[in-house]
C-alpha cells in the first residue's frame, strides 16, 4: 500500500531532496508540497495525506502551530505528523510531542531512516527512539514547574498496563516489552492498543509525555539505551 505524504518546508531544495529520497522505492508518494504553514494547513485539509512532514521553523505559522491545528481539527486528526528540523533542540522535541506529533526527525538522517520513519508513523506507531525519549526526559526534568496531569487519569489501567506504560516511557518497542514481560510482541502490541484507547491518546509519543506529567515515571526512573 502506498503511503501518501505531504512535505512542508520553506526551502524548495529541501523539499525536492526529500521528495527524491522518499519516492525512490515506489511505496511512498508525495501528494503535496507547501512552502509555509498556511499552505501546509490548506493542502493537508485538501489532500488528506497519511503523513505530514513539517519543518519546525517554516513561516506563517511554524511547524508546531500547524501541528496543534491539525491534531485538534477532527477533519485532519487522523493525519500522522513528523516534525523535521535542522535544530536538534530538546525543547522542540518536547513541544512537538506535546502538540501531537508522532515523530521527530533531524534533516541529517539517512535515506533509510527517513523512509522507515514515514512507514512506521503511517502504520500508526510512534517514531520514538530511545535517544529521543532521553531528550524528552531531560527537557521535562529541567522544567521548574512542569504542567501536571492528575494521576487519576491512569486509574483506568490495570497493573500490567501501567507496567507497559513505564516501559514505553523508557523507549522500549513491542519486541523489547514482550521479552521483558515474557509475552509475545503481538500481545505487547495488544496491550499498547488498549492503553491508547483507555487513555484517549494518539500514540506512544503521547503516552511518554503523559507518563511524566502524571508522575507515573519521573526523570531518572527510566533507563534508555
Amino acid at each position: 500500500m502506498t503511503v501518501r505524504v505531504l512535505l512542508a518546508d520553506d526551502q524548495p531544495l529541501v523539499r525536492a531532496g526529500l521528495r527524491g529520497l522518499l519516492e525512490r522505492d515506489g511505496d511512498i508518494e508525495v501528494v503535496a508540497e507547501a512552502a509555509d504553514g498556511a499552505e501546509a494547513l490548506r493542502l493537508t485539509r485538501l489532500t488528506r495525506p497519511d503523513v505530514a512532514m513539517l519543518d519546525i521553523r517554516m513561516p506563517h505559522p511554524d511547524g508546531l502551530a500547524v501541528t496543534r491545528q491539525l491534531t485538534t481539527d477532527p477533519a485532519t486528526a487522523e493525519v500522522r505528523i513528523i516534525v523535521v528540523t535542522t535544530f536538534e533542540l530538546d525543547a522542540y522535541i518536547f513541544e512537538a510531542l506535546k502538540a501531537g506529533a508522532s515523530g521527530f526527525l533531524s534533516k541529517t538522517v539517512s535515506r533509510d531512516e527517513l523512509c522507515r520513519a514515514v512507514r512506521v508513523v503511517a502504520d500508526g506507531e510512534a517514531l520514538l527512539s530511545p535517544s529521543v525519549t532521553r531528550r524528552v526526559i531531560a527537557e521535562f526534568s529541567r522544567r521548574p514547574d512542569p504542567p501536571q496531569t492528575s494521576p487519576e487519569r491512569l486509574s483506568v489501567l490495570t497493573a500490567r498496563e501501567r507496567e507497559v506504560v513505564t516501559m514505553i516511557a523508557a523507549g522500549m518497542n513491542n519486541a523489547e516489552i514482550g521479552l521483558a514481560l515474557r509475552i509475545s510482541p503481538l500481545t505487547a502490541k495488544t496491550h499498547v492498543s488498549r492503553i491508547l484507547i483507555k487513555l484517549a491518546v494518539r500514540d506512544r509519543a503521547q503516552l511518554v509525555v503523559l507518563a511524566y506529567e502524571t508522575g507515573l515515571v519521573r526523570p531518572g526512573d527510566a533507563t534508555t539505551s
